[in-house]
């Protein structure tokens, strides 16, 4: 299998399904510091051929507006939250602030966010800023103990500027690289000697995040499951042990709640009060279907310590694949399917179905259970384990969690497994490192063992090497002289580098 990346050819690949938009920019606080930038890039949208607006208006794909670094946005004043009702919008336009830091003001700050994340323990008077609420400290304290400095500097900007999307231009002179901030944490960075193709590269991740739609319009099938049926399966209890098992080995980050950043009185549709951590699922034989985790965006969801209300049960995908089919079950609260319900079905479709026994009834898909979570793997034992690579272009330009993007990038990257297409080799792990987002980790089918019982045994003994660090673009991983594959980020770009207390 080619590996992706590599020292010497860093060309950029581009999605072939990118498609034309309409784009405005909206100026807001802090549009002289990024002025300049705004001119670059807003002239690559129309050498691509994009359309580009004075205002917004109906039908536009793409708000950019502008911030100033440390000053909060009113929500009133946030674009992301009033946008439709503004400019008189039917849809729901994705918003992206932009802001604009010196290279020495991006270096002390993060120089002071990881003095701050290093004492033992946190000062929470270090993490207190503008806008933000008296509890908000404990999440910025999370998420630099999970990603470094980096990633608290990330959700401090998203809740000062009221924007999950933010670009922050890094200036160094007449050079600048651009950092692109997300929901799940992703940092990449835009960089590259001729300001032409830096600004380019920009303006394509932007119209990448658009390309795509989410597919979490799911639908109930008839004749839920009786409350004796359900109560009679082995798989539900299972599904709460291994939730169990991961939260002990500290697999599950921890959820981002909006209210405990920011005081924000109503969302308004434009995104969820918080975001879930993972999800995992698992086939149940005995309804041919796959018993996975319940969205956290919809209500607060611990994955490491689940109920039976935490689980769902999906049957099938929507015909036009927006969405996945699901069952409920009698006397249960039957809430939605994880946002990744679509790939974690779909993917068994472009895989073989094996027998479990020879009194079975019916075929099983070869996977057996499925765990994603926002993590990365630094190393794994190749005699037990395979790692498959995404399609090229999903490393240079990443794509957003619960989309049809990704979820098409998911199946082709396990479509390629050796381990899976052929269920007799020995390898009973595979998984897939998500650039910017996490990892997506499928087991085999191995007689005496529970659902993910073959995964966490895998991380105890050192076989599956799970890293709280994220890649945020290409990777490859390299045999090590005592044969383990070591996690090698090629290619990955890193001006300015991210300096941090020593």
């Amino acid at each position: 299998m080619m590996a992706v990346g590599g020292k010497q050819e860093l060309d950029v690949r581009v999605h072939d399904w990118l498609r034309k938009i309409k784009v405005a920019y909206a100026p807001g606080p802090g549009e002289a510091e990024v002025h300049r930038h705004v001119e670059r890039l807003l002239a690559q949208f129309r050498e691509e051929g994009h359309r580009v607006e004075v205002d917004p208006t109906p039908g536009v794909d793409l708000v950019l507006t502008s911030a100033r670094f440390g000053e909060p946005v009113p929500w009133r004043e946030a674009l992301m939250l009033t946008a439709r009702r503004r400019f008189g919008l039917e849809n729901h336009p994705t918003v992206v602030t932009l802001l604009a830091l010196t290279r020495e003001q991006f270096d002390q700050r993060l120089q002071a966010l990881a003095e701050a994340l290093g004492k033992d323990p946190p000062d929470p008077a270090d993490f207190a800023y503008p806008g933000l609420t008296p509890r908000a400290y404990q999440v910025l304290i999370e998420q630099g103990k999970r990603g470094g400095p980096i990633l608290t500097l990330e959700r401090l900007v998203q809740a000062q500027t009221m924007s999950i999307r933010n670009v922050l231009f890094v200036e160094e002179g007449a050079r600048a690289v651009a950092y692109h901030f997300d929901l799940v944490g992703a940092h990449p960075c835009s960089d590259h000697p001729d300001p032409d193709k830096m600004y380019r590269d920009v303006m394509l991740r932007m119209v990448t995040a658009v390309s795509t739609r989410e597919i979490t319009g799911h639908g109930v099938v008839d004749h839920p499951i009786s409350r004796e049926r359900w109560a009679s399966l082995a798989t539900p209890a299972a599904m709460l042990r291994a939730a169990r098992e991961f939260d002990r080995r500290g697999f599950f980050t921890t959820m981002v709640r909006i209210s405990d950043l920011v005081e924000v009185p109503a969302l308004e549709g434009a995104i969820a009060s918080q975001y879930s951590e993972g999800c995992f699922a698992t086939w149940e034989p005995g309804l041919s279907a796959l018993i996975t985790t319940v969205t956290g965006s919809a209500r607060p969801v611990d994955k490491g310590k689940i109920g039976e209300d935490d689980l769902a049960v999906i049957v099938g995908l929507q015909a036009d694949g927006e969405g996945a089919l699901v069952r409920h079950v009698e006397g249960k609260l039957n809430a939605p399917p994880s946002s990744e319900a679509v790939e974690l079905m779909d993917m068994d479709s472009v895989l073989p179905r094996i027998w479990l026994d020879e009194e079975a009834e019916e075929t099983v898909p070869v996977i057996r259970s499925k765990l994603h979570g926002h993590r990365g793997v630094a190393a794994y034992d190749p005699t037990c384990a395979e790692h498959v690579f995404l399609d090229a272009s999903y490393y240079d330009y990443p794509v957003s969690c619960s989309t049809e993007a990704q979820a098409r990038a998911i199946k082709a990257a396990f479509r390629r497994s050796e381990a899976l297409q052929n269920p007799d080799d020995r390898r009973q792990i595979v998984f897939s490192v998500l650039p910017g987002h996490g990892v997506v980790i499928v087991e085999k089918w191995v007689q005496g063992k529970e659902p993910f019982q073959v995964i966490w045994e895998a991380m105890d003994r050192g076989a599956l090497v799970v890293s709280s660090h994220v890649p945020q673009g290409r990777l490859d991983y390299r045999r090590s002289p005592e044969g383990i594959m070591v996690l090698d980020e090629v290619g990955a770009r890193t001006w300015p580098p991210i300096r941090t207390a020593s």
